[in-house]
């Protein structure tokens, strides 16, 4: 598995883009590793193990997944896992042509919409957390004047942050984490 990777081709940001295909590929970045069928249960609605498939080999076919270490059950079943550490698409890489920027537009929405659902999910579910971690969460709102510079900046530092927590993360003892979603969208806006 690589750390990290940029989508920067039509074809991959396409094959990304699809709302399953991004369900899929976020539900592998939880479990670690998984089979079509355990990401089929995973789903919620009765999308067939075939269907599943088909779409886990569209991400393989990209670089986004690749095969895994099986890690028992049925010999025959394959398993997966994401390809990287993380992905990193930029809007640059598609502005040039119609066709790119609106590949760009649909990805971003389909990518707000995972993330909207998965922070509807938690507040559907807090109840069934610890208060300490009802008393962890947060959602915030900012409002700041900034240049296009200062704008590159403040991300930067805020990934360099998020960065240094996934890393200890990874490396402490495991005992009370759980997988976190830091959501961040930064953007400028008129009247």
């Amino acid at each position: 598995m690589t750390e990290s990777r940029r989508i920067a081709d039509l074809a991959t940001l396409k094959a990304f883009g699809h709302p399953l295909r991004m369900r899929l590929y976020g539900a592998l970045k939880l479990r670690g590793t998984a089979t079509a069928s355990q990401l089929a249960d995973d789903l919620d609605d009765d999308t067939a193990v075939s269907l599943v498939s088909y779409h886990l080999r569209k991400l393989a076919e990209h670089g986004l997944i690749e095969e895994a270490e099986r890690a028992g059950g049925d010999a025959r079943e394959r398993w997966w896992q994401a390809a990287q550490e993380s992905l990193r698409i930029d809007s640059k890489d598609f502005r040039d042509t119609p066709e790119g920027a609106a590949a760009h537009t649909a990805l971003s929405r389909v990518m707000y919409d995972h993330r909207r659902d998965a922070y509807l999910r938690f507040l559907e579910q807090r109840a069934g957390w610890s208060p300490e971690w009802q008393d962890a969460h947060d959602s915030s709102d900012f409002m700041a004047r900034l240049t296009p510079d200062e704008l590159k900046a403040l991300t930067a530092e805020l990934h360099a942050v998020v960065a240094r927590y996934e890393k200890h993360g990874r490396t402490a003892d495991p005992e009370g984490r759980e997988t976190v979603g830091v959501h961040l969208y930064a953007f400028p806006m008129r009247g």
